[in-house]
């Protein structure tokens, strides 16, 4: 299905060529004065002097051209050459009953294989705030693209064989020296039983970490562990699979709270068994080579604004580094799925990184010349200090009592209305809480750092997921009372309307195709959430300036329904391509 402003820029372009000036020149464009007209074409002042004419002559026979056709309602060519539009109320009608009845609303599938990796959270560690924006932003683009009808494959990626792993070890073996991990005489079976709870996993990285800081010796054995990890020393490998047994079963709580799912739970260490084959391919192709004992391929190309630096794809040790493991994945991937693009999220200051692996697979071979790897650089998530957010104490705010802060503060909101009992009041506002979580980061543009502001986010008034979902709730409540009435919405049809609120609410209905495919295309969640926003404005204006139930025309309240049903199931899609639901009442 055509959007509608396809559908009208392709009447003024066989216009424009009937009056033998170009085609390209009946672009039709949303007004940038909606109080003058709906839409506007400037192709006239474009076209004058490519064909010696005052644009305001060209404008004039384009509107002629138009005047009969009853899609507008007025084509009007004022000077110097702009050309006017609105459109009929029953053409617009017309095209919101055939939208309702289209699956998807008439969005066009944009088939494919995509893979998108979240951004790889390690294991041993809770969440923190830094893990928000990769989650949230990942599960709405992995969704957008599935309701774009591609094949799509969610991996958390997981950290699981970094530094972390060998600190955490050897922070162990100074407490607990005893245990038979540490003892190099021992041959029996290794214990099933973790000496450790996730409790304890989150105290002992910690102080692992600081303890490294300080001693350069225990950092090097922490280094030296972590290596021994990737090389399947047995002891090691046994307490690494412990770290993995305790820490995954939290990180999956934690991320079903948020309502973030994943297809495949694979970490770095799933890429070793394709290290051999990556060397090899690497080899053959003659791209790399030893540089002071490390393996490396240069990346620069002609054309780089700036030089850079090689991809050292092996430690002089023989240990893996994170492009080892992205890389080892690449070929995974490519093998499993055979993607037509890879989306990689991860903080904007990766963006190195990434540009040596992407080009290094591509150098290789590693994926289809046409393989796009994409990678979403985000920004921060700063405290209303305009610093990155942290406890009252100063340190790293983990994502956990993030969550419990916004559900407090909706909560405490709620209660002030007293609209429902506490206890129905405190399950509604996880809902609505996580909506607010949600859009409050999904609304700014990715690779911007915002401002977390709590009292803002959990608001049920100006842009945000509480007043989304409020409107939400509003429409619902006024089909609950139309249909306790004994009527049927089922029966309703959009109808023509001179009420300039609802035509507004009707074309703003009618940009959801452009705003979905749009969002795909660019992997920008924030334009739903601006079309949503928009939508709700517009809604809300017909609703204060309309008496819905109390119209007494039969034919005119059906057609207010239908509207509203539209409206309810637009607002619902996009909600949840965002990945957050609504609740029944607020």
């Amino acid at each position: 299905m055509k959007s509608l402003l396809q559908i009208i820029t392709e009447k003024f372009e066989n216009a424009f060529e009937e009056k033998g000036y170009e085609k390209k020149l009946g672009r039709v464009v949303v007004s940038n004065r909606p109080d003058l007209c709906q839409y506007q074409c400037n192709g006239a002042m474009a076209g004058a002097k490519q064909y010696h004419k005052a644009p305001i002559m060209i404008a004039n026979e384009i509107v002629e051209r138009l005047q009969d056709d009853t899609a507008f309602a007025r084509v009007e060519a004022v000077m110097p050459g702009f050309i006017n539009i609105d459109l009929s109320s029953q053409f617009v009608a017309d095209y919101l009953n055939e939208m309702a009845n289209t699956e998807k609303f008439g969005v066009e599938e944009q088939k494919g294989t995509v893979v998108v990796d979240y951004g790889g959270a390690n294991v041993a560690k809770p969440l923190h705030v830094g893990h928000l924006r990769p989650a949230v932003i990942g599960e709405s683009i992995r969704r957008i693209k599935k309701y774009m009808g591609n094949r799509t494959i969610g991996d958390v990626h997981l950290g699981d064989w970094g530094l972390q792993i060998g600190l955490i070890i050897m922070e162990l073996k100074l407490r607990e020296p005893d245990l038979v991990y540490f003892d190099e005489n021992y041959t029996g079976e290794y214990p099933s039983e973790p000496p450790f709870t996730i409790k304890d996993l989150a105290e002992i990285y910690p102080a692992a970490s600081a303890r490294a800081k300080e001693d350069e010796t225990f950092k090097e054995a922490a280094r030296n562990a972590t290596v021994k990890v990737q090389q399947e020393y047995p002891p090691y490998q046994a307490l690494w699979r412990h770290i993995m047994n305790v820490s995954i079963p939290d990180l999956k709580k934690n991320y079903d709270d948020l309502d973030v799912h994943f297809d495949l739970w694979k970490g770095e260490s799933d890429a070793k068994p394709y290290f051999p084959k990556l060397f090899q391919i690497l080899e053959e192709k003659g791209i790399s080579y030893e540089s002071q004992g490390a393996l490396v391929v240069d990346v620069s190309e002609d054309g780089d604004k700036k030089e850079l630096p090689p991809c050292i794809v092996r430690k002089t040790d023989g240990a893996a580094l994170y492009a080892t493991s992205d890389l080892g994945t690449i070929i995974q991937r490519q093998t499993d799925f055979d993607p037509d693009e890879i989306i990689y999220l991860a903080d904007k200051r990766q963006e190195l990184h990434f540009t040596q692996v992407f080009r290094v697979a591509k150098k290789a071979g590693l994926v289809n010349p046409e393989t796009k790897l994409t990678h979403i650089g985000f920004g921060t998530v700063n405290g209303t200090d305009g610093k990155p957010y942290k406890t009252r104490d100063g340190g790293v705010m983990q994502l956990d009592m993030l969550v419990s802060q916004i559900y407090d503060a909706v909560y405490q909101k709620m209660m002030e209305n007293r609209t429902m009992e506490p206890e129905e009041a405190k399950k509604v506002s996880e809902i609505v809480g996580l909506a607010a979580l949600k859009y409050g980061d999904l609304s700014n543009q990715a690779g911007k750092d915002y401002i977390f502001d709590v009292d803002k986010f959990a608001s049920f008034e100006g842009n945000t997921g509480p007043y989304i979902l409020y409107t939400i709730v509003r429409i619902k409540s006024i089909m609950d009372k139309y249909k306790a009435g004994g009527k049927q919405t089922e029966e309703t049809e959009i109808t023509a309307t001179e009420n300039k609120t609802q035509q507004a609410l009707m074309l703003e209905l009618t940009k959801l195709k452009e705003a979905v495919e749009s969002a795909s295309v660019e992997l920008a969640p924030h334009k739903i959430c601006a079309y949503i926003y928009d939508l709700s404005n517009s809604f809300n204006s017909f609703y204060h300036d309309t008496k819905i139930l109390a119209e007494e025309d039969v034919k005119k309240q059906k057609g207010y329904i239908a509207l509203l049903s539209l409206t309810k199931s637009v607002l619902e899609t996009c909600i949840d391509l965002l990945g957050f639901q609504a609740p029944e009442r607020m």
